[in-house]
């Protein structure tokens, strides 16, 4: 009991001390535990912590490495008019669109197919270290691919006078409401096609892109500039956001699409972790080896957090 406590006033300075993106992306994979069979379940709950805290080491990457950010996002209407237009295998889409193309404009369903792999072989090779590491980056980019202004050219609403809806969106909603969500969601699934399973997110979630911007413009109309803010002191600073009352106006308009976006990446990352132990043949979680080595694996911790805090990001800023 002593100790869920302590954890619980961990996670409230964390969420005060990080980027408000990062609340939503913790909650998601923690949550996801919980959806796993008693075997694998047991594992990830013993290391609930870490799984929940490195949920946001990929953002923290986008301070550190440059080839980052674009596995964070898929900019649709770059490749084609049609989503359904992008080859969906990683070697036809390079023939048609060339390296660079697919650096700029995101590889985001890739980035899960690679992630997922990972995840298979730290299985196989039962090296717990790994094993934690690639659940927590592929939770985050399953968070991600369930994000509308993920999967778009207008990720900020910038190409249509709604700058800042992006945070708006994944974090401004989930920090006032989540305590109200139902996040039961049921027991992780296997899946068949992973990498299908990918694309299939990604498209219904560019399905979302039209309403999310468009109910979005048309409630300004209903809320005069001065309702649609709000401030907040935090780290020392005054923060200008979107009020509770036009938020939770949005939230309503969107017929709760946030919360139905986070229920369903909680359990698409419960059913690829899942997936990825039963194809690594489903090895035994007790007494397993860690191959990385633990100052070492703290060493990269410390020189990511120094990225994160004292940086800036590479490349885009959504």
């Amino acid at each position: 009991m002593k100790q869920a406590f302590i954890y619980a006033i961990f996670l409230i300075c964390w969420f005060s001390l990080s980027s408000w993106g990062f609340y939503a992306h913790m909650q998601i994979n923690q949550l996801a535990v919980y959806t796993l069979t008693p075997e694998l379940g047991r594992f990830f709950k013993r290391n609930i912590r870490y799984i929940t805290e490195h949920a946001v080491d990929p953002d923290k990457r986008r301070y550190a490495d440059t080839l980052e950010a674009p596995r964070h996002y898929l900019d649709v209407e770059v490749y084609e008019s049609n989503i359904d237009s992008i080859p969906l295998k990683w070697d036809d889409a390079l023939q048609k669109y060339g390296r660079s193309k697919l650096q700029s404009s995101g590889t985001l369903p890739w980035q899960i197919q690679i992630s997922y792999y990972k995840l298979v072989n730290a299985f196989k090779a039962r090296d717990s270290i790994k094993i934690l590491l690639y659940a927590a980056y592929l939770g985050h980019y399953l968070g991600d691919a369930h994000v509308p202004l993920h999967t778009t050219e207008n990720h900020n609403g910038q190409l249509t006078n709604q700058a800042g809806i992006h945070a708006f969106w994944e974090s401004r909603l989930p920090e006032l409401f989540a305590k109200d969500f139902n996040f039961v969601v049921g027991r992780a699934s296997y899946i068949e096609q992973p990498f299908m399973a990918a694309w299939k997110i990604v498209k219904h979630t560019h399905g979302l892109v039209d309403s999310t911007l468009l109910l979005e413009k048309a409630l300004r109309t209903e809320f005069p500039a001065f309702k649609r803010y709000s401030y907040s002191k935090r780290k020392g600073q005054v923060l200008k956001q979107y009020s509770e009352s036009y938020s939770r106006a949005y939230s309503l308009k969107l017929n709760h699409m946030v919360e139905k976006q986070m229920r369903s990446s909680i359990k698409a990352i419960g059913d690829f972790w899942y997936s990825a132990w039963i194809d690594a043949g489903q090895p035994k979680m007790e007494n397993l080896i860690k191959v990385a080595d633990s100052e070492l694996e703290q060493q990269r911790e410390e020189r990511l957090n120094n990225k994160y805090e004292g940086g800036k990001i590479i490349g885009r800023e959504n």
